[in-house]
């Protein structure tokens, strides 16, 4: 538990400098602008393109760096543990998860990112969860509808739609 706490904490810390140096890129419709520029505010008083994803990566590095001290002085339980990171049930739900997700992924080329959605959760709740149909449905369906109705139509964000695209088409002529 030692060993994966502090491999963890510096996985995640490279990760962060990672998301700080990418959100510090000159945004697409600026490409003249000095590297940071975007991470404060705009002459409008508005965040700039980078800034959420920068300060955010910030406390994730403090965060972690505040995770590596932890280790360093022994402060936590898991810093002293010596029982394995994962035993052979977490491994177990490791892999249906993570394959779970990686199907996930692979699947939104063609059945779209709502579709696959749906088919994620009812995997995660009814397979994974067991829980019954009536609350597998029900948080199946409305997860992927709030989403489409915040990114697609609130937020203009167009997500993949794959084989299922014109189901949207009479919803996009409806809201838009």
């Amino acid at each position: 538990m030692r060993r994966a706490e502090i491999i963890t904490a510096f996985i995640l810390g490279l990760f962060s400098v990672y998301l700080m140096w990418k959100s510090g890129e000159p945004p697409a419709w600026n490409p003249d602008a000095a590297r940071f520029d975007n991470i404060g505010y705009d002459d409008t008083g508005a965040p700039g393109s980078g800034f959420w994803p920068f300060w955010l990566g910030v406390i994730m590095l403090a965060s972690c760096v505040w995770t590596g001290i932890n280790w360093a002085l022994r402060r936590t339980p898991a810093s002293v543990s010596t029982a394995p990171f994962l035993d052979s049930y977490g491994w177990k739900m490791l892999l249906t998860v993570g394959g779970g997700l990686i199907g996930f992924l692979l699947v939104i080329e063609f059945l779209g990112f709502y579709a696959a959605m749906l088919a994620f959760l009812v995997y995660y709740i009814r397979f994974i969860g067991r829980h019954g149909w009536a609350v597998t449905l029900s948080i199946a369906t409305a997860v992927p509808v709030v989403c489409f109705f915040f990114f697609d139509i609130a937020m203009r964000i167009v997500l993949p739609k794959g084989y299922s695209e014109p189901l949207f088409i009479p919803l996009y002529d409806i809201f838009l």
